[in-house]
């Protein structure tokens, strides 16, 4: 029998310490285990560990004399794993102690046990005096690089702090109804039935949210294709999309097919899903099957239209761009591991590059969607007016939601604005 808790440790180093992703770490290690209640455990304790490493590894390595995290990379999760429990999730202290010594010998390191023993008893004996040299420094306070700290402060000062604590909070679980096969009303009555707390979103028409997350293959009409999981902040895209019954649409980036398959519940379309990396696309496959849905799915480079477009020009085109992903770091918490500021000038070159390419893809009198899960101004501001600048025929859109505030010409979402995800939208609008 696997332990939980050795498991997550050796799964948390790999994230933390090697650069692994975490949703791929969880679904490699996830089936490892038998039980539901020891897979939520491990989800709980990859999520926190990963969300709060940055304050506990300072934690530990404040504790320990000499550092283990390069010499024994599992040992040394296992000891943020242990505060975590402490403090996060609030476990109780004897349990969260004494599991966490035992894990010591699911990852066969005995000769630890009393090394990790004597840390989290020792933490508990000087937790305050720990805690406030952690609440010291902002990084280890809110458990995020100085960098991108410092570029919440530049880019949405009055905000800054806020967008820190709402990306350390837990997200609900929002799902996306598919209206051709059922109404929101009857799918939350019928969630409701099985004992799931779903509630009508006040002003997204097609969602419901939940509380928690859930393995939501298990929740009625899942199989059926009744609905998705999709954030609300990216259901927004398919209402300024705006794509008509038989509209030739492009939705480039397409993966993991979200959008494309909101747009399609919707209305009949000339759907064209296109995506550069092949795995991904057959998610977009897997997706479209699911829910019933119908779509041209194109593996190429959004950058590159002469590889893959057929010559005839889209009246809508979502361009859902590569981007830091930084407004969606409560979903993400490794984002704030693994994100480093020198990735955002290519970021930027690549974003502009498609933009550029396919503006002469839409038909005049169409719409261009442009839209990030960004909430830094160089991806999204900064690409979209200087493009406005340069091009004649492109006309800005205003927008205006229930949440969120103008950014330049278009409009940001900060993380918890109506307990959404950070996204940007610019619509743009091609002279007839």
């Amino acid at each position: 029998m696997k332990d939980t808790r050795a498991l997550a440790a050796a799964a948390l180093a790999e994230v933390a310490l090697r650069g692994a992703s975490l949703r791929e770490v969880m679904q490699r290690r996830a089936p490892q285990l038998a039980d539901a209640r020891d897979r939520a455990l491990l989800s709980a304790l990859l999520n926190e560990g990963t969300r709060w490493w940055l304050r506990f590894d300072a934690a530990v390595e404040g504790l320990l004399q000499q550092s283990i995290r390069s010499k024994e990379p599992a040992v040394h999760a296992l000891l943020v794993l242990g505060l975590v429990q402490l403090e996060i999730l609030q476990l109780p202290d004897y349990a969260a102690v004494a599991a966490t010594v035992q894990a010591v010998r699911g990852l066969h390191r005995p000769r630890h046990a009393g090394l990790v023993n004597a840390i989290l008893r020792r933490w508990q004996r000087e937790r305050e005096q720990h805690l406030a040299r952690l609440d010291a420094r902002a990084e280890t306070r809110l458990a995020y690089p100085a960098w991108l700290l410092q570029a919440f402060g530049h880019d949405w000062p009055a905000a800054a702090e806020r967008i820190a604590t709402a990306g350390n909070g837990e997200p609900p679980l929002m799902l996306r109804v598919n209206r051709r096969r059922t109404t929101r009303e009857d799918l939350r009555q019928q969630l409701q039935a099985a004992g799931y707390d779903a509630s009508l979103h006040p002003w997204l028409t097609d969602a419901l949210t939940l509380p928690h997350s859930t393995d939501v293959t298990r929740m009625p009409g899942f199989a059926d294709g009744f609905f998705a999981v999709q954030d609300g902040a990216a259901q927004i895209a398919a209402d300024l999309l705006d794509a008509r019954e038989g509209m030739r649409v492009l939705d480039a980036c397409a993966a993991p097919g979200g959008k494309t398959c909101h747009a399609l519940e919707r209305q009949q379309l000339d759907m064209t899903a296109l995506e550069f990396d092949p795995g991904r696309a057959r998610r977009i496959d897997e997706n479209l099957q699911r829910l019933q849905l119908r779509a041209r799915v194109v593996v190429g480079d959004a950058a590159e239209p002469a590889l893959w477009w057929d010559g005839q020009p889209y009246d809508r085109i979502l361009i859902d761009a590569p981007c830091s992903a930084t407004g969606v770091i409560r979903r993400r918490p490794d984002v704030r591991l693994h994100r480093r500021s020198t990735d955002i000038a290519a970021l930027q070159v690549q974003q502009t590059r498609i933009l550029e390419a396919l503006w002469p893809l839409l038909a005049p009198g169409g719409r261009l969607v442009y839209a990030t899960c960004s909430l830094l101004r160089a991806e999204n501001q900064a690409i979209v007016e200087p493009f406005l600048a340069r091009q004649a025929d492109a006309h800005p859109v205003a927008i205006e939601l229930p949440a969120g505030e103008i950014a330049g010409p278009g409009w940001q979402l900060l993380p918890g604005d109506g307990d959404l995800d950070g996204m940007y939208y610019a619509v743009l609008e091609k002279s007839a």
